[in-house]
């Protein structure tokens, strides 16, 4: 077992922790780096949400 696996196997259940981890980390990163990688690491994080199953619900004013 990968360990993505396990930590989809963590996540399970937890979609909004899932999703405030993720934000979190990438606050943490784009703070240590005075925002240099911002667009690169807002990508990386909209991947890991979508790949945790965690993505952005599109709601019906934003189609």
């Amino acid at each position: 077992m990968s360990m993505l696996d396990k930590l989809k196997n963590l996540m399970k259940g937890h979609p909004d922790q899932t999703r405030h981890g993720v934000e979190k980390a990438g606050d943490a990163f784009d703070a240590r780096t005075g925002n240099k990688y911002q667009s690169q690491v807002d990508k990386a994080q909209e991947k890991l949400n979508d790949q945790t199953g965690t993505g952005r619900q599109q709601r019906p004013e934003d189609r």
